[in-house]
């Protein structure tokens, strides 16, 4: 009941994020959708993370160079999700409230993103690979 628990609460987070990201785009006084192009990160973020649990072995005491690049590159594809905005917002593609908005659905998301990780991730009876 617990998985369940935490599945509800990390739906639950993440349509709070994309109702940030929507209202940066759709407000009468934003009125442009460049800022959608972060779902882009959204979908990437967590590809190098899968591929390495998928590749590594299992042993959770030792780093690995597979592991390391994979938090490397997820690294890379969230700051360039918080990077997107502002660098719109710096050439007046979008206004800053708008910035502002995306960047809070950005921090949501990927703190999701995270919970996900962290909830389903451990390899217990009720883990991510099971879905």
């Amino acid at each position: 009941m617990a998985g369940i628990k935490a599945l509800v609460g990390l739906s639950f987070s993440g349509a709070i994020g994309l109702t940030f990201l929507l209202l940066g785009c759709a407000l009468e006084g934003y009125g442009v959708y460049w800022p959608l192009f972060v779902l882009i990160f959204y979908v990437l973020s967590p590809i190098p993370t899968f591929i390495s649990r998928r590749v590594s072995d299992d042993t959770e005491s030792s780093s690995s160079a597979c592991r390391e690049l994979a938090y490397f590159l997820t690294t890379g594809i969230v700051v360039s999700a918080f990077g997107l905005p502002i660098i719109l917002a710096r050439t007046s593609t979008i206004q800053w409230g708008a910035c502002g908005l995306v960047m809070t659905g950005n921090a949501v998301i990927f703190l999701t993103i995270l919970g996900f990780f962290i909830v389903f991730g451990g390899g217990d009876d009720f883990s991510w690979e099971q879905w």
